[in-house]
């Protein structure tokens, strides 16, 4: 009866782990945002806003959110304005966007960050804070937690100068303030496109991490399709130690 007792834990226990709630919050300019809540409440924990790359939506940390629970993390995967379905997950804010015909570039998406910043520290996250940023949006959350006070640490997954209006090298430009851990890491063959930004960053607690294999771009390369996942898994929660203790 005991060992039947513990099995039915451990399965409760994993389906809870999987789980998320639907929550929505507006932007600085009043567009509503749509994230995943992944919780257990426990406000003192540490805490990562999950932000996703172009055409993807918050259905990019299906599988990694979960694992980031396990590490003793509670997370928020949002929707950017700029973004489409991944993992049969709609893009909900990108939606409201189109039919209120607002800007969806990349750098537009700057004032939803900044608002689920907000969100978190108001009503979800006591202790650390990270930004945890994919492609577009890896180099975005370098960019607000240069400037942003509350931010502990940044997780960059193949960040690079995607915002060509704002000048050629716009982000190695905007990191030269940055002083909390910073963790960057990509394809192999990225390197060349984020290590401006990397030599820019002051940090003295900054760390990057390559694969000898050919890698994948962005946080896609978490996923379990990934043969070099665990490399990668390896590389982020050794860095993500720092905050959780674990």
């Amino acid at each position: 009866m005991k060992k039947i007792s513990l099995i039915l834990l451990l399965l409760l226990t994993f389906l809870i782990a999987g789980k998320y709630e639907k929550i929505a919050f507006p932007s600085k300019d009043g567009l509503e945002i749509s994230a995943f809540l992944y919780s257990d409440h426990n406000h003192s924990k540490p805490f990562i806003l999950l932000f996703h790359q172009a055409r993807f939506s918050k259905g990019e940390y299906l599988e990694i959110a979960p694992k980031l629970n396990q590490l003793g993390f509670n997370v928020m995967a949002v929707d950017l304005r700029n973004g489409d379905t991944v993992n049969e997950i709609e893009n909900e804010t990108s939606d409201r966007a189109f039919e209120q015909d607002l800007d969806i570039s990349y750098i537009a998406t700057v004032p939803d960050i900044e608002a689920s910043i907000s969100y978190a520290r108001k009503y979800l996250a006591l202790g650390k804070l990270l930004l945890w940023g994919s492609s577009y949006s890896a180099g975005l959350v370098l960019l607000v937690a240069d400037y942003r006070s509350g931010i502990d640490g940044v997780l960059s997954f193949s960040p690079g100068e995607y915002y060509k209006k704002r000048g050629e090298t716009y982000i190695q430009d905007n990191v030269t303030h940055l002083n909390m851990p910073i963790f960057i890491t990509s394809a192999k063959d990225e390197k060349k496109t984020w290590w401006p930004i990397y030599q820019a960053i002051p940090s003295k607690e900054k760390v990057y991490f390559l694969p000898t294999s050919e890698g994948v771009h962005g946080a896609k390369t978490l996923w379990n399709n990934n043969p070099d996942n665990q490399k990668y898994w390896e590389s982020t929660s050794k860095f993500l130690k720092k905050f959780s203790g674990r």
